[in-house]
């Protein structure tokens, strides 16, 4: 177990030498962070009808497998063919010229004099 450790720091270390050398800021950041935090065990658990919390994965697969089952079967709809599909209207209206040049620009750079980024 420590072996496996030392080899995960070794690789993250090496990643994170690798983005910094690369001048990769964002990924360097965001692997020093999650090197600061360390390792989070993951604790599956749901809750069932009552509100009780399972953590028996027998139990979760059966809890989810009633949830969506209940959300997709929908019942009243003999044929899916009669149901109308209406295309809602685009609440956005298109991009101009300037709006265009300016989602091109390079991501994550300072602003300017006016202190307004991309």
């Amino acid at each position: 177990m420590q072996e496996k450790n030392k080899e995960y720091l070794k690789a993250k270390i090496e990643e994170l030498e690798t983005n910094n050398k690369i001048k990769n800021i964002t990924d360097f950041y965001r692997d020093n962070s999650d090197c600061k935090k360390g390792y989070q065990p993951r604790i599956n658990t749901v809750k069932d009808e009552k509100g009780d919390l399972n953590i028996d994965s027998y139990s979760i697969f059966t809890r989810l497998r009633n949830h969506f089952s209940q959300l997709l079967n929908v019942h009243g709809v003999n044929d899916v063919r009669q149901t109308g599909l209406h295309r809602a209207e685009s609440l956005v209206p298109e991009s101009s010229a300037l709006e265009m040049v300016v989602e091109k620009m390079k991501r994550h750079k300072s602003p300017g004099t006016d202190q307004i980024p991309a």
